[in-house]
Formats: structure tokens, C-alpha cells, sequence
């Protein structure tokens, strides 16, 4: 959908082609598929929240599409671009050469796809005629897993420059991002990441257990930013991928309902009968949830050996 040219190129091609998943509510019909292509939008006047998402590395938006499917069911549009040398295609046609260190051009793929669904959102093109009217440019939130949550980062909080020499502060200005949703990620340049003057509301969610991308570097990531206004949802006992594909579905439910419930929070202002923080603690040999402080284990997180396979 979305084309985007940098200098220098991705890893390993010489064009950069932002190809963009887009999923937004359509009407219910009884014993009907539960996604559509190309179906018709159910209108919403002013248009829908709109939560730009980041896969993580050698995987894709469809990965997640359990957790992305929840969140467009709970009103929201998600848009997923798929990242150039971070898909399973890409890997693949490169011989399988490590190209996450395509990783720091991905906030301004980020930034670049948020604007253009904003722009298709506010006039009619002939590119995307069903994203027209579809976005509420004033609810737009970050959100990502592991690779994808570190390209969230740097463009919500690094205060460095990307390779092509354009600060993160500066792809970030102008995009009121009022949400930000880390799931497994980490400070990934030798940037300092502080609080934005915006200061977006931030749900890191992350597992005590999981081995690719030990704790302690979502710790690092939430000390970093200052604000009152953060939320730590700590996982016990799950792997890297599992509680955010599914396929570990005790810990899936818990992740799927809060992150939920913070969006619908921060984007769709709604009120529930049970704070946010007492929500997030309803399955606590499942997940405990703190604001801004973390708890003891967090205090002095476990140094796990660093392994990416499945568990």
C-alpha cells in the first residue's frame, strides 16, 4: 500500500516498500468468517481510534492476528505495515542473513505509515477509498512486540538521531500518539530514552520467564520514562511469543483483556467499575499489574540466559 524511500536503504535491498495491513470493524453476520478483505467499515461518526502496530522479527502482523482482531472488535482500527527485512518472506529471500539491524529505520516506517492512514483517513483516494473517514485523528496509539516494540520505542522515547540522521523527536512530531503499548521490548541504541512532554499513557507488559528478551530490559525501558501515568503488567510464567499469539491461552487472555482496557481507557475514555490497577491483578498466578513503582521481583529482576527458540 504504502511506499517509503530511505537513505541509507533497508539491510539488504534498495527500495523500501511498506506493505500495510489495515483491520477495522465491519458488521456481524451469524456463522460469518470472523475477517473480511475489502468489506465495508460499520461507520463511526468522527471515525475509530487507531492503533499502529509493529510486528516483531521473522514473523508478521497475521501472528498476532488473535490479539489484533480483539482490539478491532473492541472498536479500535489497527494498521500494520509488515517491516521490509524483518518479515519471513524477506528473511528468506536474503538466505536467512541476520537483518535486525534494520531495526532503527523502523520508527520513521512508523511514522510515515501513521501519517499516510491519517491523510487517506481525511480525503478520499483512490489508493485506500475504505480508510477514508475511517480514523479519529485525535486517538491514535503505539503499539508493538519485541522487535516491534523497540522500533515503538525509539519513535515514543529515544532522543537520538535514526541512520538517516533525523531525530526520533523530530518523526514524532505532529503525531499526538495518546497511547503507548510495549509488549516485550527493550532500549535498543546507546540513545538516552526519557519521558515525552505529551507524556501518552504507557502499558509495558512482560514476562518474568520469558528467555528472548529477559525482564530486566522492560525494567530499564519503564524506569527510563518519568511519569505517573505507566502501568507494568508482569507476566509469571510464559515464553516470548506464546501470551501474545495465543498459543499460551491463560496468559493470551489476560494480556488480550487488559491491553484492551487500557486502549479503551486512554482512546475511548471509558470509565469501568474496577480501577485499571485492581483489573490488572485479577489473575495473579497469571500476571500482577503495578502503577509507575514496580514490585520486589521487578526491584531485582531474574538474569535469565538469553534464548530465542520455542519453549
Amino acid at each position: 500500500m504504502l511506499n517509503y524511500a530511505t537513505t541509507p536503504h533497508s539491510i539488504l535491498t534498495t527500495s523500501r516498500t511498506l506493505v500495510t495491513e489495515i483491520r477495522y470493524p465491519i458488521a456481524y453476520v451469524p456463522g460469518g468468517p470472523r475477517e473480511s478483505v475489502g468489506a465495508a467499515p460499520v461507520e463511526s461518526s468522527g471515525g475509530y481510534p487507531m492503533i499502529v502496530f509493529a510486528h516483531g522479527y521473522d514473523v508478521t502482523p497475521d501472528t498476532y492476528a488473535l490479539l489484533l482482531d480483539t482490539w478491532t472488535r473492541a472498536g479500535f482500527v489497527v494498521v500494520a505495515p509488515f517491516f521490509p527485512d524483518e518479515k519471513p518472506t524477506a528473511i528468506a529471500e536474503q538466505h536467512y542473513v541476520n537483518t535486525e539491524g534494520d531495526l532503527e529505520n523502523e520508527p520513521a516506517d512508523l511514522a510515515f505509515v501513521t501519517r499516510e492512514v491519517l491523510a487517506a483517513s481525511s480525503s478520499l483516494t483512490a489508493n485506500c477509498p475504505v480508510v477514508n473517514g475511517l480514523v479519529d485523528s485525535a486517538e491514535i496509539a503505539l503499539a508493538g512486540h519485541s522487535d516491534g516494540a523497540n522500533a515503538v520505542a525509539m519513535l515514543a522515547y529515544d532522543h537520538g538521531d535514526d541512520p538517516q540522521g533525523n531525530s526520533f523527536a523530530a518523526l514524532r512530531t505532529g503525531l499526538d500518539y495518546r497511547a503507548v503499548v510495549i509488549l516485550s521490548g527493550d532500549e535498543v541504541t546507546g540513545h538516552s530514552y526519557a519521558t515525552e512532554v505529551g507524556r501518552p499513557d504507557l502499558l509495558l507488559v512482560h514476562s518474568l520467564t520469558d528467555q528472548c528478551n529477559p525482564i530486566r530490559y522492560g525494567v530499564r525501558l519503564y524506569d527510563a520514562i518519568h511519569q505517573s501515568n505507566k502501568w507494568f503488567l508482569e507476566l509469571r510464567n510464559a515464553h516470548h511469543l506464546p501470551p501474545f499469539d495465543g498459543a499460551d491461552q491463560a496468559a493470551f487472555r489476560v494480556v488480550a483483556t487488559t491491553t484492551t482496557r487500557f486502549l479503551q481507557i486512554s482512546l475511548q475514555g471509558l470509565t469501568f467499575p474496577t480501577p485499571f490497577l485492581a483489573f490488572g491483578n485479577e489473575n495473579p498466578s497469571i500476571a500482577r499489574m503495578y502503577n509507575n513503582g514496580l514490585g520486589s521481583a521487578l526491584n531485582d529482576p531474574p538474569r535469565l540466559v538469553e534464548f530465542c527458540g520455542m519453549t
